[in-house]
């Protein structure tokens, strides 16, 4: 089985209330990558510049990445992005965006690459996103991300791309957007209406809710005491969401799904620890495991039922 993602790579330039980074990698299917190999071998497609360096692909490849599909543009600099994050990490404003090589990015499958048993477009213009998908007709499982954006500029190549894949991952507020739903529920049965076999709600330091046919599973954020860099959590989410989908193999259930959100959850609790990749790079399944463990027990459900008034 294989697993190949369709994004950008980048550097981010970021300031937290924790502190600063000039220059990090970063990148959605940087950030999915790294979270996503724990359970699959990941292919990862995106371009990249000549300041790209040494050290950048060898922390892309952590985990054995397979980075034969990201396309090196000679005499290109690779995306930066940099924003400021405010005190309470909820809100950012981005004070520079040099899409450089990723503005002209035509995605370029190699045979492997399409061949993929799970796919993963992550935020990028829907209609190379499309085109991937038409390039991947065997993948038993499609998932999606995306933005206000293309949303709002456009929204018909973004529709008729959500309705060709099996699952959408977005936050709540751009699920609520897209539809013109007024709540998320809503948002959702609208959306799985469409054709989808799961819509996943991204709800930040509150958690996520899946909704798929057969019903609804909500999961907390994993309680921290503090975070240091929030960049690249709903990447890392995704990465653990689809990657975890990919190695359970076979039928995508609705347990199988419930699964998966837990994984999600785990691998962007880690991202958040520290800047950029710092953190995940170093993670260790074990770590994850125990995680996963302490999910598990914060979220069951305990004590006697009480009598209520009729």
């Amino acid at each position: 089985m294989s697993l190949t993602v369709v994004g950008s790579i980048a550097y981010d330039g970021v300031k937290t209330p924790a502190g600063e980074r000039e220059r990090m990698l970063g990148g959605a299917a940087t950030h999915f990558a790294l979270a996503a190999s724990f359970f699959d071998d990941v292919r990862v497609v995106g371009p990249v510049g000549d300041d790209f360096d040494d050290a950048s692909w060898a922390t892309l490849r952590t985990r054995g990445t397979i980075t034969d599909d990201v396309e090196h543009i000679a005499g290109g600099k690779t995306f930066f992005w940099k924003g400021v994050y405010g005190d309470n990490l909820n809100s950012r404003e981005t004070l520079v965006t040099d899409l450089n090589v990723f503005e002209t990015f035509e995605p370029k499958l190699s045979d492997a690459a399409r061949a993929c048993d799970v796919l993963f477009l992550a935020n990028i213009q829907p209609d190379l996103q499309f085109g991937v998908l038409q390039q991947c007709e065997g993948a038993r499982f499609t998932a999606l991300d995306s933005m206000d954006l293309w949303i709002n500029i456009a929204r018909e190549s973004l529709e008729r791309t959500i309705k060709a894949v099996d699952c959408l991952i977005l936050n709540d507020e751009e699920l609520e957007m897209l539809t013109g739903k007024a709540t998320t529920l809503a948002a959702a049965t609208e959306l799985l209406g469409w054709g989808l076999k799961a819509v996943v709600a991204k709800q930040g330091k509150y958690g996520a809710q899946l909704y798929t046919p057969e019903g609804t599973f909500a999961l907390p954020a994993y309680p921290l005491a503090a975070v240091t860099d929030p960049t690249g959590a709903g990447d890392s989410f995704a990465g653990g969401f689809v990657g975890s989908i990919a190695a359970a193999g076979g039928e995508v259930t609705h347990d199988v799904l419930v699964r998966a959100m837990a994984y999600g959850t785990a691998l962007a609790s880690f991202n958040v620890e520290e800047f950029g990749t710092e953190r995940v790079e170093r993670l260790t399944g074990a770590e994850i495991d125990e995680r996963i463990a302490t999910l598990e027990q914060i979220t069951a459900l305990t004590g006697s039922a009480v009598t209520l008034k009729a």
